[in-house]
């Protein structure tokens, strides 16, 4: 079988974490995606949606358990998460997030890394902590190097937005895992399932 990064698109890690929320079908998922304004992370068409789920059930990370019709609706087919496909979500989100040099799957991952358990998530985040200093300090250095050297400022600019970006990153992430420490901040893949808010937006979606 393909590893994960073969099988897994962003869209793909985006079904398999709905699923993880309890079974439905690709109706729902897409309403909940649009709802939950997924449209800033990738482009979400009906198309890309239905192709990548019939994608996951081939590679058995997703399974068909159910077909149903509603008056004039058409045919919903509901898919539930296999075991495989929970390993392979897990596995996906940790990967992304400590690799520091695919920014666009890092922002899918983000997204999803309540998906993991509290634990799971910080010791992959220290990893990425770990990697971004290291890429700091060397740009740090590289600059440094380049002015002593008299390289011109002018051609040095996207290397200092560069440091700026990754030092504003190392705070924000000093303080999502300050967060993550405190007990109080609600966390894990079921962390908020049993809300109103929750509960109402997977009603509506199912509609």
């Amino acid at each position: 079988m393909k590893s994960s990064r073969d099988q897994l698109t962003p869209m793909g890690v985006m079904v398999l974490a709905l699923l993880r929320e309890g079974d439905m079908h690709p109706y729902e998922m897409v309403r909940l995606m649009r709802g939950r304004r997924d449209d800033r992370l990738l482009t979400i068409t009906n198309g890309t949606l239905y192709h990548t789920v019939a994608r996951l059930q081939r590679a058995e990370l997703i399974a068909e358990v159910g077909v149903e019709r509603e008056g004039n609706r058409p045919e919903r087919t509901t898919y539930t998460l296999t075991r495989s496909g929970a390993e392979n979500l897990v596995g996906w989100l940790r990967r992304e997030l400590t690799s520091i040099d695919r920014p666009s799957d890092f922002r899918i991952a983000l997204a999803e890394a309540h998906n993991l358990e509290r634990d799971d998530a910080m010791q992959s985040l220290r990893i990425r902590r770990a990697a971004l200093a290291d890429a700091c300090a060397q740009l740090s250095d590289g600059l440094r190097d380049a002015r002593e050297k008299s390289v011109p400022e002018q051609v040095l600019v996207e290397f200092e937005r560069q440091e700026v970006l990754l030092d504003a990153e190392l705070r924000w992430l000093d303080s999502l895992l300050s967060r993550l420490e405190a007990a109080a901040f609600p966390w894990g893949p079921h962390a908020f399932e049993n809300t109103d808010r929750y509960l109402a937006q997977r009603k509506a979606a199912q509609q």
